[in-house]
């Protein structure tokens, strides 16, 4: 079994879909699973949807229309004058949506976000199944859900390793061609979940792990895996060969290509990763395995982008030891605050955190009440590894004030 996954980019729209089949058949497609992520913007806009929601929830969400005919202008540009059968599965997935807004009595942001964002992967992979089957392709649908199995942490479920394995042996069987979602699971009363944001590598990774897959290939809009975000660093060159160690520091950091659980799986039945272009599917792209550290051996570049560093000093000027920076961790995690680095003095204590599920406000409130808390919104953490001497004046060169450094032997790290 091989697993392949395409990410929203790569099916935003009816020619994104086409290629999708294009590649398959140049590459192959027998004994294939293949995991997608929502249409283009999709996932966005369903963000929003749940703004809007929150907001007045006696109203439909105005942008339920405008979504339902974004997917129904791709299913009438795919399927032609055929598309009536496809247009009433989508239809019926709508209403679904439409029935959770008007039922749910939960006021659990989280929860609410789960059970409606996950219908931008089960509306592309219903209209991708049935145009694969509409082009000959001997295609299988599966509900992630009924897979991946997780606990209540909303948002960014854990996994059930041993009920997820036993699940997808059942599920997948050896069915030739599986379509299947990213991002989504269940939880033990089968309310839905997700991963994270961007968690659909990660799904193709954990259905890999169970599968005992050859490999995994992530279809990307980019060549491989670069040194650094060409659309914000310049002169950006290929990476050909990392090692799982690498790619997962690289991952950690917060390169954007592969989501940082991925390699986990991976690495532990040694399953190669390859990051490759759907635009060139022929090209050989990144692989990510056992050997090499790094091919070519040459810096690399990662920005993290509307950060917030705290940084808080004890009010009767007592160490921060133990205690207290236990007290400070249980709070990000309880906060759903994802640490990005941290440094600590005998008094203060600077932590970098991105305010992904806007609880900033609640977490400095609770702090304040046994720290002097200094909080700068809206800084961008840069790190480069492997540093060399033009790498360091990179920060140098950007003319920003530093807000705090950090420097081991392989990696610098810069709030700006």
């Amino acid at each position: 079994m091989n697993v392949f996954k395409f990410g929203g980019a790569s099916v935003k729209d009816v020619a994104g879909v086409k290629n999708l089949i294009s590649v398959l058949t140049t590459v192959g497609h027998e004994n294939t699973l293949v995991v997608i992520s929502a249409m283009g913007k999709t996932t966005n806009a369903l963000e929003q949807i749940i703004e809007d929601y929150f907001k007045n929830k006696e109203q439909t969400p105005a942008g339920i229309l405008p979504l339902k005919q974004y997917h129904i202008d791709i299913v009438k540009g795919l399927f032609k004058e055929q598309s009536a059968e496809v247009e009433e599965v989508i239809h019926k997935l709508f209403e679904e949506l439409l029935s959770f807004f008007k039922f749910n009595k939960s006021p659990n942001y989280s929860f609410v976000y789960d059970q409606v964002v996950s219908y931008g992967e089960l509306l592309s992979t219903t209209i991708i199944h049935y145009y694969l089957k509409h082009e000959g392709f001997n295609s299988s649908w599966l509900d992630a859900r009924n897979c991946i199995k997780t606990d209540d942490y909303y948002r960014a479920a854990n996994l059930n390793w041993e009920l997820t394995q036993k699940s997808i042996s059942t599920e997948v069987g050896t069915k030739p061609l599986v379509i299947t979602q990213g991002f989504i699971g269940s939880n033990s009363n089968n309310f839905t979940t997700t991963l994270g944001r961007e968690g659909s590598d990660y799904s193709a990774a954990i259905f890999a792990y169970a599968l005992n897959a050859e490999s995994v290939t992530i279809w990307k809009d980019v060549p491989g895996v670069l040194n650094g975000d060409p659309r914000v660093f310049q002169n950006t060159q290929l990476l050909h060969q990392i090692s799982y160690r690498e790619a997962i520091e690289l991952a950690f950091y917060g390169a954007s290509v592969i989501h940082p659980k991925t390699l986990q799986p991976l690495q532990r039945k040694e399953i190669p990763l390859y990051v490759k272009s759907f635009e060139n599917p022929k090209a050989s792209g990144t692989a990510v395995s056992k050997g090499k550290t790094l091919e070519p051996y040459i810096p690399c570049y990662i920005v993290k982008k509307d950060q917030v560093l705290l940084r808080l000093s004890s009010i009767d000027f007592s160490f921060i030891v133990e205690e207290n920076i236990s007290y400070i961790f249980g709070l990000l995690h309880e906060y759903q605050m994802p640490v990005e680095l941290i440094q600590n003095s005998a008094i203060s204590f600077s932590v970098c955190i991105n305010n992904k599920y806007k609880r900033l406000e609640e977490l400095v409130l609770v702090l304040r009440s046994r720290f002097n808390v200094e909080v700068t919104p809206k800084v961008d953490l840069y790190t480069i590894r492997h540093l060399d001497e033009e790498a360091s004046q990179f920060i140098k060169k950007m003319g920003k004030p530093v807000l705090l450094e950090q420097r081991t032997e392989e990696t610098a790290q810069f709030v700006v």
